[in-house]
C-alpha cells in the first residue's frame, strides 16, 4: 500500500502510525496454523514428562494450562535468541509461515515508503503472547508476556545502531484492544531518555508526562509503526483472552543493526536484488549458527545501561 500525505506528516511530527489490514487473512492463518502446530509438538512432550494433564483444548487454552504447569512455551516461540546467558540447546522458533510474514510485499511495500528500497530486516524481534494479567505468576517478569515500561527501541539496542535509519513494525494476529493490553505512545520523535534497570529496561523517572500517553488499539492484521525514539509501552492485559503480537524492526541496509551478534537479512534491495533472502531456511541456519558461537563465549549485553548510572539513584 502507499501511504499518504497525511501518513507522513504524521509520521515525522508524532513518530508513529496505525495502518489497518497490512497483513492478509492468508498470512495470518498460516503464522496461527504454524504456531499451533509448534505448541502441539511442545505440549505433548510436557505432556510425556507427566508435566501437563492431557488437554483437548484451543491453542490459547493449551498455553494458559502449561503456563500454569510451569512449562516455559515463550523462549520456544519466540524468534529470537534471548537477551541473557545463551547455551547450545536454547530453543527459538524460525519456521516459512513467520519468515513470510516478515518478508511479506505489502508488509515491506509500507516500510518502503518510511527507509527507502533497500531493506534490511533487523534482529531484534519477538513474539509476544500476553496472557490475561490474572494468570500471570506474581513473579513474572518478561516483557515478551507481562505489560512493558515505557522505553525508547533505539535505547534497547547497542550505540553503535544510534544513527541507523530504522522503524518498529507491531503486528496484531489478534485483535489488540484498550481491554486486553494494547500499545501506546507518546507522541513525538524525542531525544534519548536514560534508561534504567527496572522491572524491564525502561524510560528513567520523571523523563515523561504520562498523562500524554495515548493508546493504540489496532485490529488483527494490522499494525502499529514506529519511530526508533517514540516512547512507547503496553498496557496490561485486564480482559480473559490471550493477546498475540509480533514486532519486528527494519533498518536501512548496511547500516548498523544495534545487535549485531544477531544474524540480520535483506528483505528487499532495488539496487542488488540478488541479496534477498529468499529461503526461510537460511534465516533459521543463520540463528543456529549465532547460538553456536554465543554459546561458547562470555554474554553480550543487549543494550547500553546499566543501574550505576546517575538518573538511575
Amino acid at each position: 500500500m502507499r501511504l499518504t500525505a497525511e501518513h507522513h506528516r504524521q509520521f515525522a511530527k508524532e513518530g508513529y502510525l496505525v495502518i489497518d489490514d497490512v497483513l492478509s487473512p492468508q498470512v495470518l492463518d498460516a503464522v496461527r496454523a504454524e504456531y499451533g502446530a509448534l505448541l502441539d509438538r511442545l505440549y505433548a512432550g510436557w505432556q510425556a514428562e507427566g508435566r501437563v494433564p492431557p488437554c483437548d483444548g484451543d491453542f490459547f487454552e493449551k498455553l494458559l494450562v502449561a503456563y500454569r504447569a510451569g512449562c516455559d512455551w515463550f523462549q520456544p516461540m519466540d524468534i529470537s535468541l534471548p537477551g541473557d546467558t545463551i547455551a547450545a540447546d536454547t530453543p527459538f522458533h524460525f519456521g516459512p509461515a513467520v519468515f513470510d510474514m516478515i518478508s511479506d510485499p505489502g508488509l515491506l511495500d509500507v516500510v518502503q515508503e518510511l527507509i527507502g528500497p533497500e531493506i534490511t530486516s533487523n534482529p531484534i524481534q519477538h513474539v509476544r503472547l500476553k496472557p490475561p494479567a490474572v494468570t500471570l505468576d506474581q513473579t513474572e517478569a518478561r516483557a515478551h508476556i507481562m505489560a512493558t515500561d515505557w522505553h525508547q527501541d533505539r535505547a534497547v539496542a547497542h550505540a553503535e545502531g544510534d544513527a541507523t535509519q530504522m522503524v518498529t513494525v507491531w503486528l496484531a494476529i489478534t485483535d489488540a484492544t484498550l481491554e486486553n493490553g494494547c500499545l501506546q505512545v507518546i507522541p513525538g520523535r524525542p531525544q534519548m531518555y536514560p534508561h534504567c534497570p527496572k522491572r524491564q529496561t525502561a524510560i528513567a523517572d520523571g523523563c515523561l508526562d504520562l498523562d500524554a500517553a495515548q493508546p493504540l488499539p489496532v485490529k488483527a492484521g494490522g499494525a502499529v509503526i514506529f519511530h526508533p525514539l517514540t516512547p512507547h509501552a503496553s498496557r496490561d492485559n485486564v480482559s480473559d483472552a490471550f493477546r498475540w503480537s509480533f514486532d519486528v524492526r527494519y533498518n536501512v541496509t548496511g547500516q548498523p543493526t544495534g545487535r549485531s551478534h544477531f544474524p540480520e537479512f535483506v528483505a528487499r534491495s532495488a539496487s542488488a536484488p540478488q541479496t534477498v533472502l529468499h529461503d526461510w531456511r537460511q534465516w533459521r541456519d543463520a540463528w543456529l549458527a549465532a547460538r553456536a558461537q554465543l554459546s561458547g563465549q562470555d554474554h553480550i549485553p543487549i543494550h547500553r545501561w546499566s543501574s550505576d548510572a546517575p538518573a538511575c539513584a
